[in-house]
């Protein structure tokens, strides 16, 4: 197997290929002077299971290019098969027709990365797991719970846990780690005026006196986080921190978390962390390397990568 790593989190890629034993295949990907993306792979490919790393995070369509060009290059290189890592799917929040005249760009991009060349798609913590059935190709969408499971256990010992879910969608995600920890459930009824602003409403779940984690896929502008957080304290909650896989963070997010009563915002290496995010006190990012790396070697292998979960 090789393993290629574009630009949007090198030091991710890196960190895989390190697990695994492997160089990262060398490989330019530069622009030209108006920007247009231009990819080399210096190394043969031909009849190899490569595996190219590239999350689509900001920013999103320079990012979302270089895959699509990279697979190109790769398919055209005659690479047996090819296998798009995207820690992080971009425009996965836009999943449904949400109003007239309005795209569903999540099956767009899925389109898009189908005939560059990919054979295959890894993921992690989609917004949505319709997503999946966008692509006519496999798609193994893995999640970040048995990470957050272990570094909460280890960061909060036997303290009375309240795994708190910030809205109704996200119910599942937060049961799974509530069952993995025997922690009970508490649930966040949110009303959302418009895109981008949330308002608490009532908190489903006494949390009074207990420790809360708050648990999301994703966190942009953190606006819901943080009013969760307050909302919790208000109820009489011990101490909030929050898990997130997908750091976003865009605008004054990192500001509003610092400044808010978020004991800690813990988040993945699925984004590239910019300086604001690692100068930030109360952001911590945790590594989803080793997972990643060992969903490839499985896929590589042709063994199950279902049983990582178990």
């Amino acid at each position: 197997m090789k393993v290629l790593g574009c630009n949007a989190n090198r030091p991710l890629a890196e960190a895989i290929a390190a697990y695994l034993h492997l160089d990262l295949t060398s490989a330019s990907i530069r622009r030209f002077s108006d920007m247009e993306v231009f990819v080399e792979i210096h190394e043969n490919v031909r009849g190899e299971d490569v595996f190219v790393v590239q999350p689509t995070s900001y920013p999103a369509n320079d990012n979302l290019m270089e895959l699509l060009v990279t697979l190109d290059a790769l398919r055209r290189g005659s690479a047996r098969r090819i296998t798009a890592v995207i820690p992080y799917f971009g425009y996965a929040r836009q999943d449904r027709k949400t109003g007239p005249r309005t795209p569903i760009t999540s099956k767009l991009v899925a389109n898009l990365i189908t005939q560059a060349g990919a054979n295959r798609v890894v993921t992690m913590d989609l917004h949505s797991g319709q997503i999946q059935g966008f692509f006519d190709i496999p798609v193994d969408n893995l999640y970040a719970a048995p990470l957050f499971t272990n570094d909460i256990r280890d960061r909060n010992g036997d303290e009375r846990l309240m795994i708190v879910s910030p809205d109704v969608g996200g119910v599942v995600r937060a049961r799974i780690i509530a069952k993995r920890l025997d922690a009970d459930l508490a649930i966040i009824d949110k009303r959302r005026e418009r895109a981008g602003v949330s308002e608490v409403m009532n908190i489903i779940g006494d949390v009074k006196g207990r420790t809360c984690i708050l648990v999301d896929d994703m966190a942009d502008s953190a606006g819901t986080l943080c009013n969760a957080a307050g909302a919790l304290m208000n109820a009489g909650a011990t101490s909030v921190s929050a898990y997130v896989t997908h750091g976003v963070l865009s605008g004054g997010a990192v500001a509003r978390v610092s400044s808010s009563p978020l004991k800690e915002l813990v988040i993945t290496d699925s984004i590239q962390a910019t300086e604001a995010v690692r100068m930030a006190p109360n952001i911590r990012q945790i590594s989803i390397a080793s997972l990643l790396a060992e969903a490839m070697a499985r896929i590589s292998d042709e063994r199950s990568v279902s049983s990582l979960f178990d």
